[in-house]
Order: structure tokens, then sequence, then C-alpha cells
């Protein structure tokens, strides 16, 4: 079965939308969309009808480009009220004596008791460990042994946020087979460079996985591969366009243009002699300085850098080992320069190079499907959001008119983003 996957980010700012095959452990864009979000404030959905309209604009989009309907989905689900707790449970691993599948399913399962707070629905169950008898492992489909032991972190959500957007996804005739929070997707979306790079950097060390959205920056601990802490700070780029916005009396989205086509985030390479015209909103002519509207960016920039940095002290009292910035604002330009003003050569600005979503705002996006593949993996799982006359068609044996050849997919990869 080819494994086709899609996922859904709703962000702030934007909604992300994208959709990939999964082969011999590598994933390949079939497309990667993004729409401006509606109803959607600091996270959480606060108008769920005007979230559905934009919803729906992106999914119709994506029919356009493949030729085919999103029925089926990942989703991620505001992280702010997060719980995360520790679960432990030990079965009989059977008459066979071989751990299967199943049997992690089922160890999986048990080690829930007691560990979702009243209220929460669970989001993920990530194992620490696994003990076959008293050898530990970290996967131990195939060994064999008496009993199975698993220890667990269990991260829960509250039910209204997943339930509020299966709802609107119900009613976009859209099912929802997993949800995620924003923070998983961003730390798997950089995990297999980091292990590619450095195979005991992830193992044996706590790193930080920072994600810089429109209006709210998620910041996750990460411990040994597994995610223990994480807080969500009301900043984002949107305080940026605000600060042009007032200084130079410009329209907010003006002053958003401004900041992504003129300014930089770090003075080092800003031109005094770069200048552009522009007209504010007493109907004035005014001239820019690219070092001027440089410094006005990079002093609040500095400003949200250091607010992470001392969240990162208040979550863990371990050693940070690395530190890795995503979101769409790490694609300011220069944001890198300002990244190690603050951190120095500890943090790195994660870097998507993935054809057709080379865009550090499809990071969750990407990396949630790469944990689902994941899962499916250890579980012994097949699984595809398409039906097998949706692959045909996906393929190019279908008569619609978007999906006449696999070489139009692939124009498509390339001209779309």
């Amino acid at each position: 079965m080819r494994e086709i996957l899609s996922s859904l980010d709703i962000g702030s700012s934007k909604i992300k939308l994208v959709c990939a095959e999964v082969l011999n452990g590598n994933t390949n864009v079939l497309c990667a969309l993004d729409e401006p979000s509606r109803g959607v404030k600091k996270g959480a959905i606060c108008n769920p009808d005007e979230t559905e309209y934009a919803i729906k604009r992106i999914f119709k989009k994506a029919e356009e480009n493949l030729g085919v309907k999103i029925g089926k989905t990942i989703v991620s689900v505001n992280e702010d009220s997060c719980d995360f707790k520790i679960g432990e449970a030990q079965i009989d691993i059977g008459e066979d004596g071989e751990v299967t599948a199943s049997s992690i399913q089922k160890v999986l399962q048990q080690s829930i008791t007691g560990g979702v707070a009243p209220g929460n629905e669970i989001v993920t169950i990530i194992p620490i460990k696994y003990k076959v008898d008293d050898t530990a492992t970290i996967n131990p489909k195939g060994m064999k042994g008496v009993s199975l032991q698993v220890k667990t972190v269990i991260v829960s959500v509250p039910k209204r946020e997943i339930y509020g957007i299966a709802k609107i996804l119900e009613r976009c005739n859209c099912e929802v087979i997993d949800v995620m929070i924003p923070s998983m997707g961003s730390f798997y979306a950089y995990k297999e460079y980091l292990d590619e790079k450095n195979p005991s950097l992830i193992k044996e060390n706590t790193g930080v996985v920072i994600d810089f959205g429109a209006e709210v920056t998620n910041i996750s601990v990460i411990n040994k591969g597994i995610i223990i802490n994480n807080n969500v700070l009301s900043i984002g780029g949107n305080l940026v366009d605000q600060d042009l916005a007032f200084i130079y009396k410009l329209e907010f989205d003006k002053a958003k243009e401004i900041k992504e086509k003129f300014a930089l985030a770090n003075k080092r390479n800003a031109s005094v002699k770069t200048m552009q015209d522009v007209v504010n909103t007493l109907g004035e002519k005014i001239t820019l300085n690219q070092y001027e509207v440089t410094e006005v960016c990079m002093s609040r920039l500095h400003e949200m850098l250091n607010m992470t940095k001392n969240e990162i002290n208040y979550l863990t009292k371990k050693e940070i080992s690395y530190i890795i910035i995503t979101g769409g604002l790490s694609e300011f330009k220069g944001f890198s320069l300002e990244v190690e003003s603050v951190f120095g050569p500890l943090a790195k600005v994660g870097k998507i190079n993935i054809i057709g979503a080379r865009d550090n705002k499809y990071a969750c996006c990407i990396g949630m499907i790469k944990y689902f593949h994941e899962k499916l993996k250890l579980r012994d799982r097949e699984f595809s959001m398409l039906e097998s006359d949706e692959l045909e068609q996906l393929s190019g044996s279908g008569a619609g008119k978007n999906s006449s050849s696999v070489l139009n997919k692939v124009f498509g990869i390339f001209f779309d983003n």
C-alpha cells in the first residue's frame, strides 16, 4: 500500500496543509499549501464558523493540486493547556514468548490508567523505554521473554480542544485520524537530521525546540528524545508588525510587508543606503531607511528571544545540549544572526530541506507526518488517507482533469511554493 498522509496545522496567522508520500523512510511532498487563518486567536479557535471557512478553502486548493479530495488528516491542537504525566504498565507476553505489535499496543494502552487528568483527552503516548524481562530496549518488537514493561509520557489536552476541531473537520467532510500538539510536529521535523548529524545527541541529552508563530511561541523541552515539558508564550511575529505600524504610522498589512521584504532581523548586514518609499496612514509619503527599520525589528526580536531564554531556565534545570528554532518567524532574513547574539552557538535555526515545502512554516506539518509514520511502523500497520481508486487517480491513471499525469504533479510541486 502506498502510504499517503496529510497533516493540517491551524495557526493564528496561517493554516498550513501538507500532503506527502512516505516511501523507504523518505517524505516526498505532493503539495504544501497555506491559507490565511480565520477565527483563530493565539492558537485557539474562537470562531468555529470562520475557521471552517478557511479550512474548506485550503482543502479546495489541495484538491485542485492533487485531483483528489482530502478526506482524512492528522491535525494539530492548541497546546496551551496540555498536560504531561508518567505512565507505567506490565503485561505477560504470551505462550510463544515473542513481543508482537499487538503486545506493544496492549502495554501502551494499559500505561494510560490514571494518567489522564479529568476533562482531558489523550493526544499521544510516548514510550520512554521498554523492558523485556530485565532487558531494557527502545524497540522490543521481536524480542523473547516472559513479561513486557513500559514507561511512558502521556500527553493530554482539554477535551474541548479536540472535540472542537473534530466537529469543524467533520463539517468539512474530513475525518481526523490523529491529533498532535504542534511541538511534537516541530521536533520530529528535525529529529532525523539531528540523528544523522550526531546519533547520541538526542538519545543522551536534553534539548529545546522553539517554534515562533505569529501570535504565540511554543517552547518544548526534549529529554533523551522525549518531550517532558512545554510552555506557550503570547509573543510572536505580529509584535514586530505592530511596532513598525506604530512608529511609522503604517497599515498593519503594510508593516508586515516591510518586515518580510525590506527589513532584516539583525543590523549587521543592514544598509543605511537602502531606502524604500511608502505612504503612511496620514497619506504622507515617507522614506524608510533599512538600517533604522532593522533596528526597530531587532529590538523587539531581541526582547522575544531573551524571554524564551528565561522560560527555558524555568522549564528545566538540566544542561541544554541543543536548541532548534523554527516557525514562520524564523524565515525572517538575518534571524540566525539575532539568535546567535542571544543564545550563542548552541542554538540553530532549523531548515526544512524537502522539495515542495522548503519553508519553516511547514515544519509542524512535516513533523506530524513523520511521527505518525513512526507510530505505524512500530505497530506493524499500514495506512493511507486515500482509497485504492483515489491512489490510481493521484498516480495519473484516473480521468480527473487535474490528475492527467504524474508529471503535472511534479510541476505543481515546484511552481506552487
